[in-house]
């Protein structure tokens, strides 16, 4: 990670320290990074596919052993 630090000079005011540091934070090139994997996430190991895999045929069964019983009732999808 790239840490900016800017200082203020002497006879510097806010706005222009602002401007400055503002350049450096385009120079460093932060914010194209920053914003090129803000909506990325990690692809799911195979492991993971398959336990979440298993799991939800698990549940598939339950509710098919529950319906088949008469303890739940079966949803029917209507479509529009």
């Amino acid at each position: 990670m790239i840490n900016i630090e800017v200082e203020k000079n002497q006879n510097e005011n806010s706005l222009s320290l602002l401007r400055r540091f503002t350049k450096r934070v385009q120079g460093a090139g932060i914010l194209p990074r920053v914003r090129s994997i803000r909506y990325s996430s990690r692809t799911i190991s195979e492991a993971v596919k398959r336990k979440k895999t298993l799991k939800l045929l698990r549940k598939r069964e339950e509710v098919a052993k529950q319906v088949k019983l008469g303890k739940i009732v079966e949803n029917v999808r209507r479509r529009r």
